[in-house]
């Protein structure tokens, strides 16, 4: 491979925020306004400094400097850790409209496309991890006038266990050593250059990142799936509507719980399949009917838990 390769070999696409699509696909993560409300306020500090610092000076005056040192230092990564299903991508994928939205700059997503995985070949790898990470810094250089964010970029990392998982493993290949590195590299760039551009991983098995990957992230974020209360919550807002009672809707909670033998429903599998499965049952010769929709989801088996078997690697977080 030679020279730098170019944007579309490296990311999926690039969205740019605020938008309405994505604003909507936010909304319809229900049950996970902690999530986005923490989420949103980390990339916003990362990908636009200012804010904190504006804060600061209004309640604190320079009284907070060693307490705004502390915030600001940390690398520009935050690591979003969960079950399949769990609404983690989603989330990642559609966080920089809020972000956008509240700092009142333009944001762009750059979502690492699984390619970057390489052919296999002797360096591929690394170049193909540090060339997304030039792409990124050059785009946030840009943003950045005066010490001034006009802009963010955040780069998304989906199932990052298969591009930065633990060089501890002992049948890891070197390749994949070297891509580790480069990506510890990239990280730290960013860091060290203080831009307006921040990381978001997503994984399903947290133990096998890599430790030094782990100890950089400012967050280590926690997805599980939906309690009894955010179950009622997206079922009471799609069917409360639709003549399905508050008594069907409890006992559609306590069909898509837990139970000794399987695990609760995922978001995905209440929004993704059990509601579309619903209405094309009704569809189209007549309304919905709770009963049905009972059975339907008495008949419906969750996801399977996604089993991170490696023990956890390094210190605790």
């Amino acid at each position: 491979m030679q020279g730098l390769p170019g944007l579309d070999e490296l990311f999926e696409r690039r969205l740019i925020y605020p938008d309405f699509e994505p604003q909507e696909r936010l909304a319809r993560l229900v049950g996970l306004d902690d999530h986005k409300s923490r989420l949103a306020k980390i990339m916003g500090l990362l990908v636009n400094p200012q804010s904190l610092e504006r804060w600061a000076s209004k309640f604190h005056k320079s009284d907070a400097k060693p307490l705004l040192d502390a915030v600001l230092r940390r690398p520009p990564l935050v690591v979003l850790a969960g079950d399949v299903g769990s609404g983690k991508t989603e989330l990642a994928e559609t966080i920089g409209d809020l972000v956008a939205r509240q700092e009142g700059i333009e944001i762009t997503l750059y979502p690492l496309s699984l390619a970057t995985r390489g052919q296999g070949r002797v360096g591929e790898m690394t170049q193909l991890i540090s060339s997304a990470f030039e792409h990124t810094v050059q785009a946030a250089t840009r943003l950045k006038a005066s010490g001034k964010a006009n802009g963010g970029i955040i780069l998304l990392v989906d199932e990052a266990d298969a591009l930065a998982q633990s060089r501890e493993a002992a049948q890891m290949h070197h390749e994949d050593r070297a891509g580790v590195n480069a990506f510890i590299r990239g990280i730290d760039r960013l860091a060290n250059l203080r831009l307006p551009a921040a990381v978001i991983m997503c994984t399903n098995r947290l133990n096998a990142l890599d430790p030094a990957v782990r100890r950089r992230a400012a967050d280590v974020m926690a997805f599980s799936r939906p309690t009894d209360e955010q179950r009622r919550h997206i079922f009471t807002m799609r069917l409360g509507n639709l003549g399905v009672s508050a008594a069907h809707i409890q006992a559609l909670v306590a069909a898509t719980g837990p139970t000794p033998t399987a695990p609760g429903f995922t978001f995905s599998d209440i929004t993704q399949r059990l509601l579309p499965a619903i209405a094309l049952d009704a569809y189209p010769d007549r309304p919905i009917e709770a009963g049905r929709a009972l059975q339907i989801a008495k008949g419906m088996t969750p996801t399977p838990p996604f089993r991170d078997e490696m023990q956890p690697i390094g210190a605790p977080r």
